[in-house]
């Protein structure tokens, strides 16, 4: 008897359960394992974020927190299409809560994480046409090491396939008032991209 193959959503579907259940990092972290990834195979736009906050890991959903409205802001997409996966991908680098620094903010993403995971998902996401590189981790393992802000003034450089913005949190306001280039500039052109992927069927 002849096995069918498995569709591309299969596939995924699988891996997803797979890593739902990872548990490879739980002794490192503070709240447990709650692995938090929002994906199908029709995802058009993925956001390459940092890591789950608190907020995040208790409802189970990426950007469940201020430092989420405000990175809807800068989409200008409400929150019902923001967790579509039909349309939008969240894929963090590390995909649960690392904890707290001694000197406040959060850990960075566990090491372990995206070598073992990211590329599989990637791979069973073949209609991702803009990649958001949030932060600096993110822009950091994509692109190699450099500055935040230097990334994001010249977004176009990394057209079309990805766009380099700031982390989401409330530090990221006093970094808009001293570079007013980023509302005037780099919003508006996020805008137009992200609105014209999804109007896309």
């Amino acid at each position: 008897m002849t096995r069918s193959v498995p569709s591309p959503e299969e596939r995924l579907d699988a891996l997803l359960r797979e890593v739902r259940a990872c548990r490879v990092c739980e002794a490192h972290l503070p709240l447990g394992a709650r692995p938090l990834i929002h994906a199908s195979a029709t995802s058009r736009i993925l956001i390459a974020s940092q890591a789950p906050g608190t907020k995040a890991h208790i409802a189970g959903k990426s950007f469940f927190d201020p430092s989420g409205n405000r990175l809807r802001s800068w989409l200008d997409i409400p929150e019902d299409i923001f967790y579509d996966t039909r349309h939008v991908a969240i894929l963090p680098m590390g995909l649960c809560y690392p904890g707290r620094l001694p000197q406040g903010g959060d850990k960075p993403p566990r090491p372990e994480c995206a070598p073992l995971w990211r590329q599989r998902i990637l791979s069973l996401l073949p209609d991702i046409r803009l990649t958001l590189l949030v932060g600096s981790y993110s822009q950091n393992h994509v692109l190699g090491r450099g500055s935040v802000t230097e990334r994001v003034r010249n977004f176009r450089d990394y057209l079309p396939e990805y766009f380099p913005l700031p982390h989401p949190s409330w530090r990221t306001g006093v970094w808009e008032k001293k570079a007013p280039w980023f509302q005037e500039e780099v919003i508006p052109a996020l805008r137009e991209r992200v609105h014209m992927l999804l109007s896309k069927r």
